[in-house]
């Protein structure tokens, strides 16, 4: 699987297969934190989902278990702030 994040504003993300917007990932705030959120922009039958995709939507306590999660993606800015990877 060969998966790209690109940042489209803080705690945003577009995921993309193969150079194919096939997703999001997105921050929500809480009082407790934060959690990270991977969702597909289509509700696929389970077998047709993209590896690792079991669900249409994964939650993750970080931004790096999310990328973890999806094999270390390439993650591009796409703002002129410079780095991407929030902690």
């Amino acid at each position: 699987m060969t998966y790209q994040l690109i940042q489209l504003a803080p705690g945003a993300y577009d995921l993309l297969r193969h150079d194919e917007l096939m997703g999001s990932v997105v921050r929500v705030k809480t009082r407790q934190g934060a959690t990270w959120y991977a969702e597909l922009l289509e509700d696929l039958p389970q077998s047709k989902r993209p590896a690792p995709f079991l669900e249409i939507e994964h939650a993750f306590p970080s931004l790096e278990a999310l990328c973890g999660w999806l094999g270390n993606p390439e993650v591009l800015s796409n703002n002129r702030h410079g780095e991407a990877f929030e902690r």
